[in-house]
């Protein structure tokens, strides 16, 4: 889905006060519902260390590159660390190892992209996920996208924020972009990673009021490669495409033409020919992110540029402090 733009706004006509008044008893619902089936629930413990990835808000924060970079750190440390997905958009329940064969038809788009990095499991339950992963040598289980989910016990939390947009204009869904009671999101978080579009990019007081007392590690995704030259024609189908064309005008790309998807769009041969034909037109290169590349019908990915990023920590070191008595606990089991 595309997030409505009233959304983002607390004031102003743009925040279409009216329709928030009238949608607001739906989020109210919708967050005591959140709320009941966490207290409800009795978590696993799958016997090893969970490192659990979320967010507070619906669409794209920077999760994926997050737990990339997890994945890849504890398993250059020695740690027989495994990624658990749920696997949106994909057909498959699990709990199901993610191999190279599979596509996002299969799995979805972000096991896809972790499974570069380590072993990734598929599991709509993410308890049997666990206890598979487990049952396969895993000594650290990172969950990808789990904060409301309460099927297990986690050892370390972390949200991802986008600084840009922060909680929105603070109503939970459908009158806002929240999952679920920004204060009962925050208080089962151990540490925010704050995604910010650029190094120097000022945190509002807005944000920092909001966050409160909460460890924040500011970051932002930093490309892993230069801007390809000549005019580019990028599209994106992620919770926030215009980050991604924003990230490729201050790398200095030509970008003449954009157009976003709704979030995990699956993209089908018609639409791919389209943007074929209109980069055509305007004699310009088609470029899109990892995420979207791997949702191309393989016969059209030839044609189309990858603009791949890595997420970049301000402050490494609080992290690595959160994450070493995980480590030491998983060289002991």
């Amino acid at each position: 889905m595309r997030a409505p733009e009233f959304w983002n706004y607390t004031s102003g006509p743009e925040a279409k006060i009216s329709l928030r008044t009238v949608l607001r008893p739906l989020g109210w619902v919708y967050a005591k519902a959140a709320a009941r089936r966490l207290q409800t629930t009795e978590p696993l413990d799958p016997g090893v260390p969970v490192i659990c990835v979320g967010n507070a808000t619906l669409g794209g924060t920077g999760k994926t590159p997050v737990v990339s970079y997890l994945l890849q750190s504890l398993r250059r440390l020695g740690v027989e660390a495994h990624g658990l997905s749920r696997g949106y958009g994909g057909r498959e329940k699990g709990p199901t190892a993610v191999d190279p064969d599979h596509t996002a038809i299969d799995v979805g788009d972000e096991p896809l992209l972790l499974r570069r990095y380590g072993p990734v499991w598929v599991a709509a339950g993410r308890d049997e996920g666990a206890r598979t992963a487990v049952a396969n040598g895993a000594k650290v289980i990172i969950m990808d996208d789990g904060h409301q989910n309460p099927s297990l016990t986690k050892t370390l939390s972390l949200l991802v924020v986008d600084a840009e947009v922060g909680f929105g204009n603070g109503c939970v869904f459908p009158a806002g972009p929240l999952r679920e009671d920004l204060n009962a999101a925050l208080n089962r978080t151990d540490a925010v990673i704050l995604m910010k579009p650029t190094p120097d990019y000022k945190i509002s007081e807005t944000l920092r009021e909001q966050l409160g007392g909460v460890i924040v590690i500011p970051a932002y995704l930093a490309p892993r490669i230069a801007a390809p030259k000549g005019p580019l024609f990028a599209f994106a189908g992620i919770g926030r495409p215009a980050k991604f064309f924003d990230s490729l005008k201050r790398a200095g790309a030509n970008v003449v033409e954009t157009e976003d998807f709704a979030d995990h769009y699956k993209y089908k041969d018609e639409d791919i020919e389209s943007l074929f034909l209109i980069a055509s037109e305007m004699e310009a290169g088609l470029i899109t992110t990892e995420k979207d590349y791997v949702r191309l019908p393989k016969g059209y990915r030839k044609g189309v540029q990858v603009w791949p990023v890595s997420v970049v920590f301000e402050n490494e070191l609080t992290l690595r402090r959160l994450l070493h008595p995980i480590i030491e606990m998983a060289k002991w089991r």
